[in-house]
């Protein structure tokens, strides 16, 4: 009864925390994670997360970010790979090389990078056998 350890909701729902980088902070090197970012502060190096990267106003980061979905108000100068939906702010600024699998461009942001979209709807498969059905194929004259 008294043996149990309580632990915060989030680690109970197996939900991941929102790390922070301050406005002000300076952070230099590699940060992987499971969980979600707000960067209001400078990363300069690798950030590698499962997770939503959030760039703030006053965030940059100056290397490599690798991430789910990235929601971009500051500035990013590197190379960008997310793996499903990057929105651009008004106030953003990109350069680099960028790779997602979809994109929202807010009027105003500044985004002169090279941009790799990635197929995010699978292929349907096709075998080599006619899609047209035989009720509707013309008839053959023997």
């Amino acid at each position: 009864m008294f043996s149990e350890t309580k632990k915060p909701k989030s680690y109970q729902a197996g939900l991941s925390q929102q790390n922070m980088i301050a406005h002000g902070t300076i952070f230099e090197g590699d940060l992987k994670s499971e969980g979600d970012f707000r960067i209001e502060g400078s990363v300069k190096g690798t950030l590698i997360t499962n997770g939503k990267v959030v760039i703030g106003s006053t965030g940059a980061v100056d290397g490599n970010l690798s991430c789910n979905n990235a929601d971009i108000e500051g500035q990013v100068t590197g190379k960008l790979s997310v793996s499903d939906t990057l929105s651009l702010r008004a106030s953003a600024r990109v350069e680099g090389e960028v790779q997602t699998g979809k994109l929202a461009v807010e009027p105003g942001a500044t985004f002169n990078a090279h941009c790799q979209m990635k197929v995010s709807v699978k292929e349907l498969k096709t075998d080599n056998k006619s899609t047209i059905p035989t009720s509707a194929k013309p008839e053959q004259s023997a």
